[in-house]
């Protein structure tokens, strides 16, 4: 992860303020930056959202394709996770450290989207055994200012919010050989239902608290965190330890309900400006990737 280089006493200025619940930047312990969300930003995907959290900025775009469903899933679509980490974010990104950092986003996806009730795959099911969507997830990391992964769970609920997939006829003849046929108009589609799809909150534990929507700043003075991803209705669906220090039960426990708390309030904001954005339609000022 991008790093940064602060000197003890900038360290330990920190560290106190987070004691007294205040942070540099003024926020409280449980406060996240204020958040941009921005949807249908890239123009040749099914579904795009880009996502600002401080000086974190991210770009998910979705790309649904058709593929033949997993032999141990036939009746099912399935999700595949890219993450880019783009050098000009940070020069750490560039060679080796970038593709491993991206390899590393990524898995950490596929484990909190292996909850069977996250997205409703059969829905992307058009043939069992022979035909079935496959959602493309491209995850671009445009600048890297702390809490990198919170950030990309949201721009990644709101490219999915986003996405639309066309529908589809399945024609028999006579002979029985399957033919697709793709709707080509854009309204008729399928909307995926995302009430499932989790947020990742990362509690960094620094001092004897815990912040969420660390700084790189802040990042700096932690030696360990709990990623927990938390659905809509606070129910928590996976959890992992990072960083070299170590947590007592007591500190996981509280960081939880934390997480749950600030989670089920982040998934109504979110969905909030979601809903907000859909409802002004083709008349909305678009700022637009490159705005």
């Amino acid at each position: 992860m991008a790093s940064v280089v602060l000197s003890e006493a900038e360290k330990l200025y920190i560290v106190h303020g987070v004691q007294e619940d205040l942070r540099v930047d003024g926020r409280g312990c449980e406060d996240y930056r204020c958040a941009e969300v921005e949807t249908d930003v890239v123009s040749n995907t099914s579904g795009s959202a880009r996502v600002k959290l401080g000086h974190t900025d991210i770009l998910v775009g979705v790309k649904a394709e058709m593929g033949i469903p997993k032999l141990e899933k036939p009746d099912e679509g399935y999700l595949e996770f890219f993450v880019d980490c783009s050098a000009n974010a940070t020069p750490e990104f560039e060679g080796r450290g970038g593709e491993e950092l991206g390899t590393d986003l990524a898995n950490t996806l596929y484990r909190v989207f292996s909850s069977e009730s996250c997205v409703d795959l059969k829905s992307l099911c058009i043939n069992p055994r022979e035909h079935c969507w496959v959602l493309y997830v491209d995850v671009l990391l445009l600048e890297c200012g702390g809490n990198l992964l919170d950030a990309i769970s949201i721009a990644v609920k709101a490219a999915l919010f986003n996405t639309r997939i066309p529908k589809v006829r399945v024609l028999e003849d006579e002979e029985g050989s399957k033919e697709i046929e793709l709707s080509d108009d854009p309204y008729d589609c399928i909307r995926l239902n995302v009430d499932d799809v989790p947020c990742i909150v990362t509690l960094s534990k620094i001092g004897y608290r815990h912040v969420v929507d660390a700084t790189l700043q802040e990042e700096a003075c932690s030696l360990a965190s709990l990623l927990i991803s938390v659905t809509s209705k606070g129910a928590l669906t996976s959890m992992k330890k990072v960083g070299k220090g170590s947590l007592d039960p007591e500190s996981i426990f509280e960081m939880m309900e934390t997480g749950k708390r600030v989670g089920k309030s982040l998934h109504v904001a979110l969905q909030k400006t979601l809903d907000e954005e859909e409802s002004l339609g083709s008349s909305r000022q678009k700022v637009g990737f490159l705005g």
